[in-house]
């Protein structure tokens, strides 16, 4: 069983105090505070730090925690320049790196893709073509590709990743077709649907229909530690409202929100239903408050790992 963290590189957050050199420092105490990976977002809605970037930094600030993106948006990239960049990164961690990826939702993306100059109604098709891309010029460097949505008469080398292949690739979401293809294409699979038991009928789903290729089930959650649980909810309203504009209740209803005296039991029903990698994400803007909730997540993790709240199958490095 593997925790992780999300680094707090949102704008909301910036605004609040936060630098990307803080953004480092916080990765650093998330590895000493026992923590297994640190993940980073990507987003021009909601914009953050430039998560590649951050990452570069944060692989020479740490040494064994695996770095992620969760989730990275491909689609503001050239397929190519970003295959190079992930291998930048996956070389400057030596080998620590897990790309989880997405192309947008309804209501949110299609401004962003726009903007981009990539056509929304593709979104999922571009996505598919960008992974196999990066995987090819990983790996066999092909000469040219002619897909749907890209096609490039010519490629160039890129540099080979650390790790044979490249990196994994996880996807994000929940939708029949999200599994679908995660079960034929992905690595890991990272959602974060409310309730345990979708979860575990997305998972059964993927299983079967991956035919044995192993994927590493991971969930993004959104925690914020307090055993009163109505100051929990109202700390994670003043987070929802600053970064998605949005009340806790409407957002509550679309991602798992923890907080309250039973985080662990409301984290260990996901892990029942067949989580390996939690992915917490405190739910705070000031640095003052994400540090002191780092410290209490670190406890809540040591705490599973002790008590055995949180067993399951061995996920692997990543």
């Amino acid at each position: 069983m593997r925790y992780g963290l999300l680094l707090p590189t949102s704008l909301a957050q910036l605004r609040a105090g936060g630098t990307a050199a803080s953004v480092v420092e916080t990765a650093a105490a998330a590895e000493r505070g026992g923590f297994d990976s640190v993940w980073v977002g990507d987003s021009l809605v909601r914009p953050r730090l430039e998560p590649l970037t951050l990452l570069a930094s944060i692989a020479q600030r740490t040494s064994t925690v695996t770095l992620g993106t969760a989730l990275l948006m491909p689609a503001y990239r050239h397929p190519v320049q970003a295959a190079a960049t992930i291998s930048t990164v996956d070389q400057l961690s030596g080998g620590r790196l897990v790309v989880g990826v997405g192309a947008g939702f309804p209501g949110f993306s299609e401004q962003e893709l726009a903007l981009v100059g990539v056509d929304y109604r593709t979104r999922f098709t571009r996505l598919d073509e960008t992974v196999a891309l990066w995987r090819g010029l990983w790996t066999s460097s092909p000469s040219s590709v002619r897909g749907r949505t890209l096609d490039y008469e010519w490629l160039p080398e890129v540099p080979r990743p650390a790790q044979d292949g490249g990196p994994p690739i996880w996807l994000g979401g929940i939708t029949p077709a999200a599994l679908r293809r995660t079960a034929a294409h992905y690595d890991g699979w990272m959602p974060y649907p409310p309730d345990p038991a979708d979860y575990a009928a997305g998972l059964a789903t993927i299983r079967q229909q991956a035919g044995g290729r192993p994927i590493t089930p991971a969930l993004y959650a959104t925690v914020y530690v307090d055993d009163d649980h109505e100051r929990g909810v109202a700390a994670l309203d003043r987070f929802c409202r600053a970064g998605y504009l949005r009340p806790y209740d409407e957002v509550s209803r679309i991602q798992v929100m923890c907080t309250g005296p039973d985080v662990a039991a409301q984290l260990g029903a996901f892990v029942a239903a067949g989580v390996e990698h939690v992915i917490i994400r405190i739910g705070a803007l000031e640095p003052d408050v994400i540090a002191g909730q780092l410290a209490a997540a670190a406890g809540l993790v040591a705490t599973m790992r002790g008590t055995g709240a949180a067993t399951g199958p061995a996920a692997g490095r990543h």
